[in-house]
């Protein structure tokens, strides 16, 4: 079992989990992911490290609640235990000394894009990072990314805090101001991940995306979280997550996680049945 040393409310609907998981902690790196199960009983769901720390032993999980089964773990306090915590898994970042590099976090995304921005600091680069969310109140780790970055711009639809803008916007103004930008990392939603790479590619900058695809097992076997990059098909899982965003089938993305939104509706619904008849356990999102 894998305890819950801290727990903590970003924003209303994501929520951060300090786990113990020594194992994983000593592995971890930058633009690795794990895959977690709540209970015996429960469904395995992939979370991108947010933060690790060698010493303590722990993970740093960022979770969004847009299922059952997140939902379900935004319940969990800390002493709580998870059943398991398996990785760290996927190809890590390719951290070297670039130059000047971009980062661009978007909602839930601000967390892996952290320890990325962080390590592309310390390898010597020259670190520009753009963040936005739908409002202020989603956003989260604005300090945390300051600190990592030469310049952080922060951005929100709605124009509650920071610019009103979507990330593209700055992405755009940058590049088109001449800013010697060797290589940009953008990770968020599919949808904007998508956008991003569109604003890129014309200014030819490599840009790096990380995909959340749908995942069962995390090792490659069930080939669920297949992807075509570059015409060829790929598994997120051991080939990624992280791709060149230019090459990135998106329209064949989005169309995949559309693919059960009925039995996650039904998946939610029976959990919150369960809930108020006193169970709490519900069933599997899928």
């Amino acid at each position: 079992m894998y305890e819950i040393l801290v727990r903590e409310d970003l924003a209303p609907v994501t929520k951060l989990f300090e786990v113990e998981a020594p194992v994983v902690a000593r592995k971890a790196q930058a633009g690795q992911f794990v895959i977690v199960r709540i209970d015996e009983e429960g469904e395995r769901i992939p979370l991108t490290i947010g933060d690790y720390d060698r010493e303590r032993g722990t993970v740093t999980l960022v979770v969004q609640e847009v299922g059952k089964t997140t939902m379900q773990m935004g319940t969990m306090q800390s002493g709580d235990e998870l059943a398991s915590v398996t990785g760290p898994l996927g190809l890590p970042t390719e951290i070297e000394d670039y130059g000047t590099v971009l980062c661009v976090g978007g909602g839930v995304g601000i967390a892996p894009i952290y320890p990325i921005a962080r390590d592309l600091k310390k390898a010597g680069n020259t670190v520009l990072s753009v963040i936005g969310a739908r409002n202020q109140d989603l956003l989260f780790w604005e300090d945390k990314m300051r600190a990592v970055s030469d310049e952080l711009i922060v951005c929100t639809d709605d124009g509650s805090y920071g610019r009103k803008a979507l990330v593209t916007i700055p992405i755009k103004e940058l590049l088109e101001a001449g800013r010697p930008i060797a290589h940009i990392w953008a990770i968020g939603p599919a949808i904007m991940m998508k956008f991003c790479a569109l604003t890129t590619q014309p200014f030819g900058v490599p840009t790096t995306v990380s995909l959340n695809s749908i995942m069962v097992d995390g090792t490659g076997m069930c080939g669920a979280c297949r992807v075509e990059v570059g015409g060829q098909t790929r598994f997120v899982c051991v080939d990624g997550p992280e791709f060149d965003g230019h090459q990135v089938d998106w329209d064949q993305l989005l169309a995949r996680q559309r693919i059960y939104p009925e039995q996650e509706k039904l998946a939610v619904e029976r959990w919150q049945h369960d809930c108020q008849c006193g169970d709490g356990q519900g069933d599997d999102d899928v």
